[in-house]
This record gives C-alpha cells, sequence and structure tokens, in this order.
C-alpha cells in the first residue's frame, strides 16, 4: 500500500503572510489606478485653479480695459466721425499737433490743473486733521467713520444737483448767507475763479471722509511705544504729532497725493452737471471746463472721434508721468527712511 504524503500547507510564520498573497493593507490594483488617477487630478486642481479664479478679472480687462485703450490709439491716427466710425483715413499724428495747437486744449489743461489744485490740497488737510481727531478714543467713534464715509457713498448727479442749488446766484444758500455778513451776490456758474472753487467745493466735500478713513488707517497701525517714548522726552501733542504722525504717514500721505491727482485729471461728472445748460462747455466762457469735458465735447458733441481719441491718449501719457513721478519720489522716501 502506497504512502500517503502530506499535501498541508507549510506553517506561515508569525507575524508574516501567506505565500502568494499580497501583504496585509497593500490595496489592489484597481484601487491604486484609482488613488493615481485622483493624485493627478488634484496636481492638475492645485496647479490650474489659482489661473481660473483670475480669469474673469483678465477676461473683463481684456474686453473693457486693453481693448479699448488699443483700439483708441489706432483711431486717434485716423480722422474718424461718429457718425460712420468704421470709416477711417490714415492722418498719422495730425489729431495731435491740432489739440495741441488748439486754445480750448490748454484751457481745458489750465483749469484742470487750477481745480486739481484747489480740491487736492483742502481736501487732504482736512482729511488729515479729521484723521487725528478720531484717532483719539471718542464715544461713537464707529457712527462718525460712517458719517464721513457717506459722501462717498452719494452719487455724483446727486451730490452735484444739491450744490447747483447751494450756489445758486439768486436764491442759493451761500450768496444768502454772504449777504447776511454784507457780501455781494457772487455769479457761482459764470465768474471763473468763483466756478472753479464751487467745482472743487463739491470734489472736496465727496473725497475729504474717504482720505480721511485712510489716514486713520495709517495712523492706528503707527506703534503707541513711538508716542510714549516721545512724551517721556517731554513732546506734547502738537510735536508728536509733526515729529512721530506725519514721518511714519509719509508713504500714505504720498498715495493720497497721487490717486487725488489723478482723479482730479479725470474730472468730469462735477464739472459737467455743475452747468447742465452749458454741457460739455464747461460755463459760458469755457472757464471750468477740464479736460475730461474737452475730450467729451469734441467726442460725443462735435463728433470728432479721433480727435478724442488723441486727447484720451494725451491724458493717458499725462497719467504715466504721474506714475513715473510717484515711483521716484517713492524710492527716494524709501531710501531715506
Amino acid at each position: 500500500m502506497a504512502a500517503r504524503h502530506d499535501t498541508a500547507a507549510p506553517p506561515v510564520k508569525e507575524g508574516g503572510a501567506a505565500p502568494g498573497r499580497p501583504p496585509a493593507g497593500t490595496p489592489s490594483p484597481e484601487a491604486a489606478r484609482r488613488r493615481a488617477r485622483l493624485s493627478r487630478r488634484w496636481q492638475r486642481d492645485m496647479r490650474w485653479s489659482p489661473y481660473a479664479f483670475v480669469s474673469p478679472f483678465f477676461l473683463l480687462f481684456l474686453a473693457f480695459g486693453l481693448f479699448p485703450l488699443l483700439y483708441t490709439g489706432w483711431a486717434s491716427l485716423h480722422q474718424v466721425e461718429l457718425t460712420a466710425p468704421t470709416d477711417m483715413e490714415w492722418v498719422g499724428l495730425r489729431n495731435f499737433t491740432r489739440i495741441f495747437d488748439d486754445e480750448f486744449f490748454w484751457n481745458a489743461a489750465r483749469n484742470t490743473l487750477t481745480i486739481g489744485i484747489i480740491s487736492t490740497v483742502p481736501q487732504l488737510l482736512m482729511a488729515m486733521g479729521l484723521a487725528h481727531i478720531l484717532n483719539y478714543k471718542l464715544r461713537g467713534s464707529t457712527f462718525y467713520r460712517v458719517i464721513m464715509l457717506a459722501p462717498y457713498a452719494t452719487s455724483i448727479a446727486a451730490a452735484s444737483l444739491v450744490f447747483v442749488l447751494l450756489f445758486g446766484r439768486d436764491y442759493g444758500m451761500i450768496n444768502w448767507a454772504l449777504g447776511l455778513v454784507g457780501i455781494d451776490a457772487v455769479d457761482w456758474q459764470n465768474d471763473h475763479w468763483a466756478s472753479q472753487i464751487a467745482v472743487s467745493s463739491i470734489v472736496i466735500w465727496r473725497w475729504t471722509g474717504y482720505n480721511a478713513l485712510i489716514y486713520l488707517a495709517a495712523m492706528q497701525a503707527i506703534p503707541q511705544d513711538l508716542y510714549e517714548s516721545a512724551a517721556l522726552d517731554g513732546a506734547n501733542r502738537w510735536q508728536q504729532f509733526f515729529h512721530v504722525t506725519l514721518p511714519a504717514l509719509r508713504p500714505t500721505i504720498l498715495f493720497t497725493v497721487v490717486v487725488s491727482t489723478i482723479g482730479a485729471s479725470q474730472l468730469f461728472g462735477e464739472p459737467l452737471l455743475f452747468d447742465a445748460n452749458k454741457g460739455a462747455s464747461g460755463g459760458s466762457q469755457h472757464q471750468f471746463q477740464t479736460l475730461g469735458l474737452y475730450l467729451y465735447e469734441q467726442g460725443w458733441v462735435n463728433q470728432h472721434l479721433g480727435r478724442a481719441s488723441a486727447i484720451a491718449w494725451t491724458m493717458f501719457l499725462i497719467l504715466i508721468v504721474i506714475g513715473i513721478v510717484n515711483y521716484v519720489i517713492s524710492r527716494r522716501l524709501r531710501a531715506s527712511s
């Protein structure tokens, strides 16, 4: 009788696995492939998701920013009218030379400069003072901040119409107040300097609170140790303001000056609505016509799109110069600090 052979599997060592079987915890090939696909998908998501998030901005910028800029530059080299915007005749730089020889352009440039100075300097000084007051612990400080920001949230049309009523020649409240102290009524819309002061007052009213909140945020970022050290040295509040606060606010002051200058160079709504009867002419004598109004008058009143495009590019070059000046000054401030 043949001997029986034991065909049982060899004993498994303690802690090991049976021969031919994967170790415990090893994923199956299908699970490994699925995990690899998820890993590749996660890597693609991490790589491309940031670009997808910012793509709407760039798409809108291409459609409403870069394309109009390039098209305006191309139109400035052609003679083109609003009635036939597709009919372009190449004229080179003639539109630029014509506007530089136009006295109305230089009048608008002077008005833009003077209105910008009259509105920017008092606006920033008042904003600095208000921010300095609100920097102290006051009751209801949040309420005051909201009140200061309210003019900025008000529409230009509503604010301009209210100021037109205030500066009315016959029934305006400003002339009524001047009459109480014996001053004759002022023709705010037709007088040269009076009209520019009136337009500047609208800008001051709208933007003072906005700049005050910017200054206030910068003041609250100044370390209190500097004020304590100055107080120990015997400096009063005015000396602390001039020797601690102002030096620390130099970058912020430069920022507000540049932004206000850019805004003044593009001033449009306030002078347009201040005398709605004259429209884009900026008064009977063009006494408060800014570059923005001059551009509008040439493009949409006189229907010279080529000349208006040249004005737009001239204003754009002015803004580039302002940006370069800002860069140079900011570098010198960083170097000196």
